[in-house]
């Protein structure tokens, strides 16, 4: 069982236009309405591939109930902790060309008692739906992911990573800022950087796959299990204690490039969460993705593994001398 949690989950409102253009009035020529946030697409994308998994968010106000029903629609496990602030609407403007501008509203404040009924929320679930036939409990993974709403400390994920690891639970997490630093040093499992939030994350600017495989190589020996680190046009790198693995694809015609770290995410742990074949998996879902509109997550009618390459050790020569594309 892969259970989320999304502390700032969101109605996704999607706008397409031909070309966007700053203080003009423009026409959209479609729209769509998509539930979001970071954990709620993992689960989404995971059900779609009848993969066991269920989210837990906090739910306020009307956009929140909307949240749900969309969600409970789509056939999607939910688990809604009633909180007393509000869900947020973010608001993403895709042009013909596929780039996507995304306008990210903070959302309402949570309480440190709120914060604690969604993660006891959580454990509840990994446990209860990870007992095999004996009744003993085998692992489950914990996906704490996206940004933290007001009123949440920086150390939110790095206090949850320490509890659900008391419980046999493994812990993935995808986030950035300053609360990607707090949780290096609490030991997750898997975390799942972009370009820039690794390089923040280590304080130096990565111009090569070498810089990222260097990158995440510190990332390890703080703690963290696995880091998989999403470059954008330059595909993913994967290192864990076997080493490091590059993963590339053919380019193809981007829709929307909202929501593909998280399919890359899912994609991952589906398959396992490790090696070769787990960053193909994820490649592939987060592949498929892109080629979606809006927020919308892929199913396995989508997803095409064909064009997807694997290089090992990728920070040596001639690979580590490659640099990375701008949009990384």
């Amino acid at each position: 069982m892969i259970v989320t949690l999304t502390l700032n989950p969101s109605l996704d409102r999607t706008l397409t236009l031909q070309t966007l253009r700053l203080g003009e009035v423009l026409r959209a020529t479609g729209a769509r309405i998509d539930p979001g946030g970071k954990g709620v697409n993992v689960t989404r994308v995971l059900r779609a591939f009848d993969v066991g998994s269920h989210a837990v968010i906090p739910c306020a106000g009307p956009d929140g109930e909307e949240l749900v029903r969309l969600l409970s629609k789509a056939g999607v496990p939910v688990t809604e902790v009633p909180v007393g602030g509000w869900t947020r609407s973010n608001i993403t403007l895709v042009e013909a060309d596929g780039r996507a501008t995304k306008v990210n509203a903070p959302g309402g404040a949570l309480t440190g008692q709120e914060v604690a009924l969604l993660a006891e929320t959580v454990l509840d679930r990994c446990l209860s739906q990870s007992a095999d036939i004996s009744g003993r409990t085998r692992a489950s993974w914990a996906v704490l992911s996206g940004s933290l709403p007001p009123g949440v400390p920086d150390t939110v994920y790095a206090e949850l990573t320490a509890l659900f690891a008391e419980h046999g639970v493994r812990v993935a997490v995808d986030t950035s800022g300053a609360a990607l630093l707090a949780t290096l040093d609490a030991g997750p499992d898997l975390i799942k950087p972009n370009r820039q939030e690794l390089a923040a994350a280590v304080g130096t600017p990565l111009n090569s796959i070498a810089d990222v495989v260097a990158a995440a190589d510190k990332l390890l020996s703080r703690g963290v299990k696995t880091v998989l680190a999403s470059l954008g046009a330059d595909g993913a790198v994967l290192v864990d204690s076997a080493g490091a693995v590059l993963g590339t694809a053919d380019p193809i015609e981007p829709q929307s490039t909202v929501g593909a770290g998280d399919a890359l995410l899912a994609g991952f742990l589906a398959a396992g969460a490790s090696g070769a074949d787990a960053l193909v998996e994820g490649m592939a879902w987060a592949r498929a993705a892109v080629g979606l509109p809006g927020s919308q997550m892929p199913d396995p009618s989508d997803v095409s593994r064909e064009g997807i390459r694997v290089v090992r050790d990728p920070g040596g020569k001639p690979v580590g001398a490659v640099h990375l594309a701008d949009n990384g």
